[in-house]
């Protein structure tokens, strides 16, 4: 893994593959507010995605003005226009390696933000009328590893000792069902036909949306408050300057900011090279496929992962009234491939898949659903399938703050491929952290994990590989 951490991050590749959320890019797609790039500005984001545009909205909102963004293709166009559609956390799987390395209140901590995290981005979306399928509901994780079902079973348990609930809404995040292999084929349609060695399942809040609608909303907001938006211009290189701020290369030519914003996820180590090692690329695969003729017509009860030994696969279906109604969007099957996945970390490259993956993702829908998946639609099973890169920690955890040593050079990123669960939650603690100076800390003690912040003793840890 070391010689994978250790390829050179490069800036997102010309002519990625399409993406299915991006079918008909949006009408800011390519925007430029300025014909010409500014000289100078207040704060710099680089990055136009989920964070990015979370931070601008949020830095907006506490008054911040003259705010350039720069994007190196298309608005939203990188992981956040090319994931898998859920908003899903699925923190028990997680909460028994967190409580055992950081302590019980530490790993409570990161169940509820994000429980959190899922609820806001939700309800951004209905607040602010941005139409982008939410759908807040039930996801549900069949699991076909017995090892891994009794992990499951005593993790939810010790979450629930955890979280005893008080009529609070936060303990809500200790809230799970469990079913046995004959509910699942009852309730799930999983494990009748097909692979039918299922063990178990767990049940749980969730909810899907296309993030990529999403993100855009909240640009077109940004932008409605002055937000000055370049996309393709792509940032070449950070330099500071002496007395204090930054300049940013461009092909375009620079702009000298008093603050610079990293919201470069996989791509941040690019920009900056202490990140070299420490923010991995990952390639994801993710296809969307035409359900088959025998799923149920008033569509599945909700999303789903599907948890098998060493890995899974992660799958919703677009929601009544959508775009493509009752498609099944599905994205996963890394360990599927040679060396459980080896060759897609450290590589940038979007414009190509591993062939063993999409195959994988292909063959999955009938083994999961069986007999009722049925035959293929007239039209075939794909409709479109993608790749997009994340961006994965040793420790698992996002990269949020200032970097240590360097005055006002900002990052959030980072997110082990659960973005939607994570942004949006980190973009506000940066932005305190950014705008409230001292006494964000104590404002950010309740809700947002000290082990989320960047240390110089985090930057100096080995990946060695994802731990999520």
């Amino acid at each position: 893994m070391e010689h994978r951490a250790a390829i050179p991050v490069t800036l997102p590749r010309d002519n990625p593959t399409q993406s299915y959320w991006q079918l008909e890019p949006d009408e800011i797609a390519d925007l430029r507010s300025t014909d010409a790039l500014p000289d100078t500005a207040d704060t710099v984001i680089i990055g136009s995605g989920i964070t990015g545009a979370a931070v601008a909205f949020n830095l907006l909102s506490h008054g911040a003005r003259n705010i350039v963004m720069l994007e190196a293709r298309q608005a939203s166009s990188g992981a956040t226009g090319r994931n898998g559609g859920h908003t899903k956390a699925a923190s028990y799987r997680s909460f028994l390696d967190h409580e055992r390395a950081h302590g019980t209140a530490a790993a409570v901590q990161i169940a509820r933000l994000e429980l959190a995290n899922i609820r806001a981005v939700h309800a951004f979306a209905r607040d602010h009328g941005i139409a982008c399928d939410s759908k807040p509901g039930d996801t549900v994780d069949v699991v076909y590893d017995a090892a891994q079902w009794a992990h499951d079973q005593r993790a939810v348990a010790a979450m629930r000792a955890a979280m005893p609930g008080d009529d609070d809404d936060d303990d809500d995040a200790a809230v799970y069902a469990l079913h046995g292999p004959d509910e699942v084929r009852d309730m799930f349609f999983c494990g009748r036909g097909g692979d039918e060695g299922v063990c178990g399942a767990v049940s749980y809040e969730a909810g899907s949306l296309s993030a990529y609608k999403f993100a855009v909303g909240v640009l077109k907001l940004c932008l409605a408050e002055g937000l000055n938006l370049q996309t393709n211009t792509p940032a070449l290189g950070l330099e500071k300057l002496e007395g204090g701020g930054w300049r940013v290369e461009t092909g375009r030519g620079s702009i000298r900011a008093r603050r610079v914003v990293l919201a470069t996820n996989g791509y941040t180590a690019r920009l900056w090279k202490k990140f070299q090692g420490v923010i991995v690329p990952l390639r994801g695969h993710v296809i969307a496929a035409r359900q088959g003729r025998s799923m149920p017509s008033e569509g599945l009860p909700a999303t789903y992962s599907f948890i098998y030994e060493k890995g899974y696969d992660y799958m919703i279906q677009r929601p009544k009234g959508s775009q493509f109604e009752g498609d099944i969007v599905i994205g996963g099957a890394l360990a599927k491939a040679a060396d459980e996945g080896l060759e897609e970390y450290g590589t940038t490259d979007d414009t190509a898949f591993d062939g063993v993956i999409m195959q994988s993702l292909y063959d999955s829908l009938p083994q999961y659903f069986g007999d009722n998946w049925g035959a293929d639609d007239p039209d075939g099973r794909i409709r479109k399938a993608w790749t997009g890169i994340m961006g994965f920690s040793p420790d698992g955890f996002p990269l949020v703050g200032e970097m240590p040593g360097e005055k006002d050079l900002w990052v959030s990123s980072s997110f082990q491929g659960h973005g939607m669960v994570l942004c949006w939650m980190c973009a506000r603690a940066l932005v305190a952290m950014m705008e409230d100076g001292a006494e964000a800390d104590e404002k950010l003690d309740s809700w947002f994990p000290d082990v989320f912040k960047i240390t110089e003793e985090r930057l100096r840890l080995t990946f060695k590989g994802r731990l999520s």
